[in-house]
Formats: C-alpha cells, structure tokens, sequence
C-alpha cells in the first residue's frame, strides 16, 4: 500500500504547486479578462462590442509574462498597439487572391522579424501575427474598421489595468513562486551532484540530466534577477524585495559552490575506493542538504513552519572526525589525501553556510541587522536588451536565425492560406493559426510543437465528439468553455500537448453556442491542424533550414570569451584581494549564464535529423569541456573569496597567462581566424606545469620538522588547491583549440 500512498502524495503535491504556479493565476486573469466583456455586452444587448473587447484582451495576453511589473505593462500595452494597427490593416485586405496572397507574406514576414528585440519582443510579435490571422474570421465582421481597432485597443488596456490590479493584490505571489522554484531546482542539482559522486561507470546520463538543470536554474535566475531587481529600481527600496533578493544572492552563489569541484572525479574516485565510508558520508551530506532545501522551497511562505534540524550538523562533525582520523593514520605533514579532504570539506560547510542564511533571512530578522544591497550596484546584474534600429538592419540577412524564420513563416502562410482557399475549407484562417502557434526559428522545437499539437488536438476532438452526444445542453457547453481555456491558457508552459487538448474543446464549445453543425466543426479543426502541422514540419526541414550546427559555433564563441572574462576577473581578485568588485560577479553570472545557451543549443541539435547532427560526438565533448572548465574556476574562485590568501606567485601568473593565451586561440579558431597551420607550437600541459609548479608539492626538511599549525595547514590547502586546478585547466584550455580543430562547424 506504501507505493499507492505515494503515488497519491506526488499527485496532490504536483496539483497544489500548479494551483499555485503564476501559469494558473495568469490563466484565472485571463478567463476573467475574455469573460466579463461578453457578459457585459450580452446583458446590455452590445454583444459585439464585448466580443471585440475580449479579442483584444487576448490579443494582448501574450506578452503577460513573468518579470518586473513596468516590463509587463509596456509589454502588453505595445501588443494592444501592434494589434490594433495589424487589425486596422487585416481589415482592408478583402482583395483578389493574386494580390492578397503576397501581401499576406509580406505582413506576416514584418511582423515576425520584429522578434529578433529579444524574448518579449517575440510575444509582441505573436500578438501582431495572431491579429492577422484573426482579420481573416468572422469576428465583428460587421463593424467599421476603424471602431474595431479601438475597440481592440481598448481590450489590450483592460487586459492591462488587470494586471495591474492584479499585482497589487498579490505583490509577493510572483517572487515566492519563483524563489521557491529556485530553491527547488539548486535542491535538484545537489542531488545530482551526490549521485555522480558516487557513480564510478558512466556519468555522461548524468552529466546531461546536470547540464539540462543547471540550464533551467540559469533561466530561473534570469526571471527571478528580473522581477527583485527592477522592482526596487522602479519603486525604491523595500524591506521584504531587499531580504528576498538577500535569498537570491545565496542561491546563486550556492550554484556556484554546486559546481566547484576541489579536484577533477579520477582523484576523488582513486581515494574513495579505498574509503567508501567517507565517500558514504560525503554524499549524503549532499542529499541532506538537498531535501532541506526542498523543505525550505515547500515552507518559504510560512517560515514559522519550518523546523530546526541537526542531521547536516551531524554529517559535518562525522565527516570532520573522518578527516581528523585520517591525519592521525598519516605519518607525512603533507598529506594529499588529507589536504583533498580538507578542501571537500571546506567547500560543503560554506554551503551549508548559505542555506543557514537563507533560513534566518527568512525568520525575517530586524531591518538594522541585514544590510540590503544597493539599487545603483544590482542594477548591473540585469540583462539588457539592446532596441537600437540598427538591430533590424544588422540581421537582415540569411546568416540570422529570425530572418531565415521570418521568411519561412511567411512563405509556409502563402501556402497554407492557398491550399485553404483552393480545397474550399471551413475556416483556411485556422491553418495560419495552427502555423503561427506551432513554427519556431529551429527545427527540433518545432517538430516537437507539432506533434504534441496534433496529438492534442485528436485528443481534444474526440472528447468534444463524447461530450456533444452526451449533451446537447448550450449552458453546459457555456461552462466547459471557459474552463476549457483557463485550463489551456495555464498548461500552454507546462505541458503543450495538455493545452492543445484543451484549446481543442474551448473551440469547439464556443463554436457549439454559435453554430448547430458541431461535428463539422470538429472535423475541419482536425483536418485544419494536421494541414498547419505538415506544412511548419516541412517549411522548417526545407526552407532555409537552421539547424543547430549552424549557430553552436557562435554560442560557442561566446561561451569561451565569458570563461575567459570569468577567469581574467578571478586572477585580477587573487593579485589585488580586497573587496569583490561587481564586474567579477557580472563576469560569473555571464559565464552561467553563457554556459546554459551552449547546453540548450546542444539539447536541441539531439531533437534534429539524425543526418544533421553533425559531429555530435564532438560537440557534447566540448560542451561538457566547457561546462568542467566553468566548474573548475568556480572551485579556484570559490576557494580564494572565501579563505585568506598569500601573494600571487610568478608561477601562478605564468601559467594563467598560458590558459587566458590557450582560450584566446580557441576564440580565434571559432572566428575563423587562426588555423591549425597558424597555432603556435605549444608545450604539453605536463611539462609547462612542471616547468613551474613542478610534479608535486615537496617540503623541506625544516617544513616536516616544525609541528603543524592552522596558518601551515592553510598554507598546504591553498597551494594544493591552486595547484590542482591550474593544472587541470590549463589541461582543459590545451584540449579546446585541438576539439575545434577536428570539429568541423
């Protein structure tokens, strides 16, 4: 019976955190938004007009999305804008086929290119797109242009003034859903940490399942940076955003200590083979550390729940007597297991460090105790998106992913809307939707869409076929609507094949209040969809396809000169010490950040034909190259912000000067600047290391004389740690150049 238990557990869980998701709430606004103006209008006999209304609510719904209130503002009130002026247009375009056809392309090329501003750009440009389509149906067809687009407008500024109210009712409901999935996602990549520490055969199943976290937690930071960050910019300085931002900063820097690694895993391996028990207490420090964080993510609303808890204070003493026991086996002062040990050690209790600051950020100490940070120094951690008119011209051409979109779209719209109008279709304007809601810049995704789109949309069909023959009732079709569309509205991120069934039946009962041949309905929604869906698969597998290939190197590119800035940023902090200046924190949170665009760009090139999955072999390499290359300068810049450190040695400088030079040839190999003829004749890692630091850490007969202190056991830890990483990314940085060379882009 335990397995049933928590079958039902998982499920009630999994329900109470979608009722509790922004996608419910946003949805619940929305069936507000679309529903009002039609009852509205239906009591005061303006039916029209309130249609109109919800058409432009919905219109202007898309660009609702999770970030700062002012971005969703502009955003939403720009797409009432864009559709307005779409609408206005859509309406005069009741010409012949032969001139309305390429107009449609025309149009529907402009509107998507607008989507190269960026990720909210490209839900303006939907709106802009979905206005078109919607030109081409019978809504408010009796309606004066003109009165149409301001009734349009006027929707878009309801939706809006929603919203906004909306917000204000519940200000914090965003940041807690997003702090929470934070939580629980930097919960997860613990967790996978602790199963690859003790995973001996084969971790690439486990690398990739790290990488794909590491990249959603990435994006999380991104909205999460967002919402807290221009919040205070907007409105000032405020006690609850300041702690909660506190709590953010923790997060990301227990990414960063996530990531660390002291050694590479052929070290750790060799020494806990011969001590699994230490191996045992390593790893479940781990996972204990990973549920209190769950904890935490579940009680982050109500903190007085949660419950003090000695089991990762237990494990650190266990784990701190294993180390002492160790020592006293060994007859050496230097002591390499010991040392690595030591470091191990050291980097898990500043993470627990992190998670007992979060708590008591969440005990919501006084104001005096917490020092809030500046509006003037987090700003600079935003990712600013750059709107100059000279973007549209700088991409118009073949070599840009949107231009080669934009183009496809709008030729795949030419032939949809032909082959409506030529076999005589119900509604040929649902082909466009289908095309417009399904095509995406890359292949994978779009076949993805497709596919779920279709099978949603049987799905959907067939239940609305059993539900029509069971009833006939139009108060009962009324009802399922609604719910319908609330429900699809919310799933459309969560479950896309889910949505497309619940678009399916919204449409269908609407229809079913309007019409009396339901069943034709149906029938052409199907056949509609299964037409759009075949036409986006084939526009992206024939028409200036862009596959993944094609653009990794650019990602690539970016990903080695934010590695690069990372490390120039961890050497300048080790020469100088001091205060962390905010351009090293910039430079980590672009090296994150960069790193998760190359792990999404390989996840979507194993989605393409397995023809076009061009030396993939190589490019997963690479990727986990660069992925154990940013783990290694989180460990090196991890380890020296957090101790005391002597000087910069020559040895030091010399041999990052080596991995900065190695990074700046892997730069000039992905821009085509450097070939493998014009490489400078390189020294092997080993011996340029052992040129400098020699092959290990020797101490002279003084240093084994004099009895050991904590500055002599510092000492030892830093040197060793040092040591091992510039070792293992100058390694690192040597492989690069040579990977790409054989990678043929």
């Amino acid at each position: 019976m335990a397995a049933p238990k928590n079958i039902l557990k998982s499920t009630l869980f999994d329900l109470g955190e979608y009722f509790k998701s922004t996608d419910f709430s946003k949805a619940i606004l929305l069936g507000i938004a679309l529903t009002l103006p039609i009852i509205v209008g239906v009591k005061l006999d303006f039916l029209a007009i309130g249609t109109t209304i919800t058409v432009g609510a919905m219109l202007a719904s898309p660009s609702d999305v999770s970030g700062s209130i002012q971005h969703k503002i502009k955003g939403i009130l720009l797409a009432a804008l864009l559709a307005m002026t779409v609408s206005l247009i859509g309406a005069y375009l009741h010409l012949s086929h032969w001139l309305l056809v390429p107009i449609l392309g025309i149009l529907m090329f402009g509107i998507s290119y607008l989507s190269i501003y960026g990720f909210r750009a490209s839900l303006i440009s939907f709106s802009g797109l979905f206005a078109l389509v919607l030109s081409f149906s019978n809504v408010s067809s009796g309606m004066p242009p003109y009165e149409r687009a301001l009734l349009i407008g006027l929707g878009g500024i309801w939706y809006a003034t929603l919203a906004f109210i909306w917000h204000y009712m519940y200000p914090k409901r965003q940041t807690e859903f997003y702090l929470s999935k934070t939580l629980k996602l930097t919960a997860d990549y613990l967790h996978i940490r602790g199963e690859l520490v003790s995973e001996k055969e084969d971790r690439t199943e486990l690398l990739k399942k790290l990488l794909n976290t590491q990249t959603e937690l990435t994006a999380t930071h991104e909205t999460l940076r967002d919402i807290l960050i221009a919040s205070r910019t907007g409105s000032g300085k405020s006690n609850y955003e300041g702690k909660r931002l506190l709590i953010f900063v923790q997060l990301v820097d227990m990414l960063e200590l996530a990531m660390a690694n002291p050694v590479n895993y052929s070290k750790t391996d060799a020494f806990f083979k011969e001590k699994p028990e230490q191996l045992a207490d390593f790893q479940n420090l781990l996972f204990a550390m990973s549920k209190r964080l769950n904890t935490i993510s579940i009680l982050l609303s109500n903190p007085k729940k949660l419950r003090k808890s000695d089991k990762i204070e237990t494990l650190l003493q266990k784990i701190k007597l294993g180390i002492s026991t160790n020592k006293s086996a060994s007859n050496e002062n230097f002591d390499e297991n010991t040392i690595l040990l030591r470091n191990l050690f050291k980097y898990q209790k500043e993470q627990v460090k992190k998670i007992e600051k979060i708590e008591w950020l969440l005990k919501n100490p006084a104001h005096r105790e917490v020092s809030l940070l500046k509006n003037d120094d987090s700003r600079r951690f935003l990712t600013k998106q750059n709107y100059d008119f000279n973007v549209l011209f700088e991409n118009f051409n073949l070599r840009s992913p949107i231009f080669k979109h934009s183009l496809r779209l709008a030729v795949m719209a030419m032939i949809g809307y032909g082959v409506g109008m030529l076999f005589s279709l119900q509604n040929p304007y649902w082909i466009l939707l289908t095309l417009i809601v399904i095509m995406r810049p890359t292949f994978g995704l779009t076949k993805t869409r497709s596919k779920e789109r279709t099978i949603g949309t049987l799905i959907g069909g067939a239940l609305a076929v059993g539900i029509v023959l069971l009833t006939q009732n139009t108060t009962v079709y009324g009802i399922l609507a609604i719910v319908s569309l609330v429900i699809a509205f919310s799933m459309v991120q969560r479950n896309y094949k889910a949505a497309a069934t619940f678009i399916t039946l919204s449409v269908v009962f609407i229809y079913a209040l309007l019409r009396p041949d339901i069943f034709n309905v149906i029938q052409y929604r199907v056949v509609d969809t299964l037409i759009g869906a075949g036409l986006a698969t084939m526009g992206n597998l024939l028409l200036w396809p862009a596959w993944e290939i094609q653009g990794i190197q650019n990602t690539l590119l970016e990903t080695i000169k934010a590695n690069k800035i990372y490390l120039e940023e961890i050497v300048g902090f080790y020469n100088q010490k001091g205060k962390i200046s905010p351009e090293y924190k910039v430079a980590r949170k672009k090296a994150f950040l960069e790193m998760s665009n190359l792990s999404a760009a390989f996840q979507r090139m194993t989605q393409e034909p397995k023809s076009k999955q061009k030396n993939l072999d190589k490019v997963y390499e690479i990727t986990v190259l660069n992925h154990t290359f940013l783990a290694s300068l989180a460990s090196l810049s991890t380890y020296i912000l957090s101790n005391p450190t002597t000087p910069a040695s020559r040895n030091f400088k010399k041999v990052t000067s080596k991995i900065i030079q190695n990074l700046s040839e892997a730069e000039g190999i992905l821009k085509r600047e450097i070939s493998s003829e014009k490489i400078s004749e390189n020294v092997e890692s080993e011996n340029i290391f052992e040129n400098t630091y020699g092959q290990k850490i020797i101490l002279s007969d003084a240093e084994n004389a004099k009895p050991l202190t904590d500055a002599f056991h510092q000492k030892m830890e830093e040197a060793h740690l040092v040591r091992e990483q510039l070792k293992w990314l100058l390694a690192m940085s040597e492989k690069m150049p040579k990977l790409l060379l054989e990678t043929q882009f």
